[in-house]
């Protein structure tokens, strides 16, 4: 796989992670009015510390690699929680910051050891 499509995969994985978390948080709250309005609202902060994370990684450098993914990790779920309480007016109960950190671990940082476990197993071993 070529670098481009390495960070377009990464970049798009990660957008999608975030969006599952929330769709099924909203889903597990009965969340009514618009899916797509209120998934942008709740999604906005994670998506914002999102990219602050890719660039505090430096992901463009090794976008699938597992280290990348905890610093992108961290920086979310740092970020998207302090924005989402000081910029956008949600809620940061100690069970949401919980579930939101193992979900957004196990899929940020997931699909990194998934990939890297895949490209281990693909290289001739000596």
């Amino acid at each position: 796989m070529s670098d481009r499509n390495q960070l377009r995969l990464a970049a798009a994985l990660d957008v999608l992670s975030i969006f599952i978390f929330v769709l099924i948080g909203r889903k597990n709250h009965d969340e009514g009015g618009s899916v797509i309005a209120g998934a942008a609202k709740v999604a906005a902060p994670f998506l914002v510390a999102l990219v602050a994370g890719w660039f505090v990684a430096r992901a463009w450098r090794s976008p699938l690699a597992v280290p990348t993914g905890v610093i992108i990790w961290l920086m979310t779920i740092v970020g998207g929680l302090v924005l989402r309480k000081l910029a956008f007016d949600g809620g940061t109960a100690v069970p949401f910051v919980i579930v939101a950190s193992a979900f957004n671990l196990a899929t940020l940082v997931g699909w990194r050891c998934v990939a890297e476990w895949r490209v281990s197993k693909s290289r001739p071993q000596p």
